[in-house]
């Protein structure tokens, strides 16, 4: 699949890429132009590689924004079978900006949610950019409600820059309906595992990220908030926002580490949105190893270790100088 439009930090892969597309539409290949193509290949291999495993913080924010990155859908569509989609919350309306539904995995039948930006502006546009409305966070719990009385695993994708922030929504209890979901997840007796496969922003993610395993693909980023609302509160000008990117260590490497998340699954070379079908082949592995491992345990020992992974979150020790 084509990465489409280059990232600014991607010159010399771009420069490479066209050069082997300018070489690969040649009608008569001699000898000589297939060799500079394999060693163009071999190239763009080893700087991808050394690109890609050396970015910084805001670069990786621009690869977990990038408009060709696998989105919830196109997870359901590779990686999933008998996707049915579920709308409303039975209060306003339906929020596309959170897709719901019933799906399988192997042999497993479970209840999907997930944050849907669209593809084409008329999508996105429809999808608040992913932002989702009080309305999706209720029609989350309402199936919420129905994989843990159908006694269906939860799998949860989480892609937002951060929930809704419009006055309307305010006006329908944005936060209010937030915390409840997290409330609602926290003592949710299925098996729940959340994953963040691309933007987890703010408040809009943490509504349907409190999981028995929470984990992030490599190039995505969760945090409190955002690198552009960080910078705007500290330093008043959005142009900081690589230096908060730099100073809220929210990488899967930073969040691995500091225990956030318990698994990072690696991407393709090049990140997801240079191929989405391994990406999704990654990703059903994992869930369905997940999934094994949690139907073994009880649903009361779920909620207890859940209750507990995210007390432990946060915690550290203080150390006082020597003579303090």
């Amino acid at each position: 699949m084509s990465a489409g439009p280059g990232l600014e930090f991607e010159n010399d892969i771009a420069d490479l890429e066209n050069r082997i597309a300018l070489l690969e539409r040649e009608t008569d290949r001699s000898g000589d132009i297939e060799n500079e193509i394999r060693t163009l290949r071999l190239e763009l291999v080893k700087q991808l590689r050394e690109t890609y495993g050396s970015l910084d913080a805001w670069q990786t924010v621009q690869v977990a924004r990038h408009k060709n990155r696998p989105y919830t859908r196109d997870y359901l569509n590779l990686a999933f079978d008998d996707f049915v989609e579920l709308h409303g919350d039975k209060h306003f309306g339906d929020d596309r900006a959170m897709l719901a539904g019933f799906a399988k995995l192997d042999r497993f039948k479970v209840l999907v949610l997930g944050h849907q930006k669209g593809r084409t502006y008329k999508e996105r546009a429809a999808c608040h950019f992913g932002c989702a409305h009080p309305e999706g966070y209720r029609k989350a719990m309402s199936k919420m409600r129905l994989a843990e009385k159908y006694q269906l695993p939860l799998i949860c994708f989480i892609d937002t820059p951060g929930a809704y922030p419009g006055i309307g929504a305010e006006e329908r209890g944005q936060a209010q309906v937030i915390a409840e979901s997290m409330f609602k997840m926290s003592r949710l007796k299925t098996p729940v595992i959340c994953i963040v496969i691309g933007e987890g922003g703010s408040g809009g993610a943490l509504g349907i990220g409190v999981g028995d395993r929470v984990a992030m693909l490599q190039h995505a980023y969760y945090s409190v908030i955002s690198p552009e609302g960080c910078a705007g509160i500290l330093w008043k000008s959005h142009e900081h926002a690589p230096k908060a990117a730099a100073a809220l260590r929210f990488t899967s490497d930073d969040l691995s580490r500091l225990g956030v998340v318990d698994d990072v699954l690696q991407e393709p070379l090049g990140g997801a949105h240079r191929d989405h079908h391994q990406m999704a082949s990654r990703l059903k592995s994992y869930l369905s190893r997940t999934l094994g491992e949690l139907e073994t345990k009880t649903t009361d020992d779920l909620v207890d270790e859940r209750y507990d992974k995210f007390r432990r979150i946060g915690v550290f020790l203080e150390e006082t100088q020597a003579g303090a």
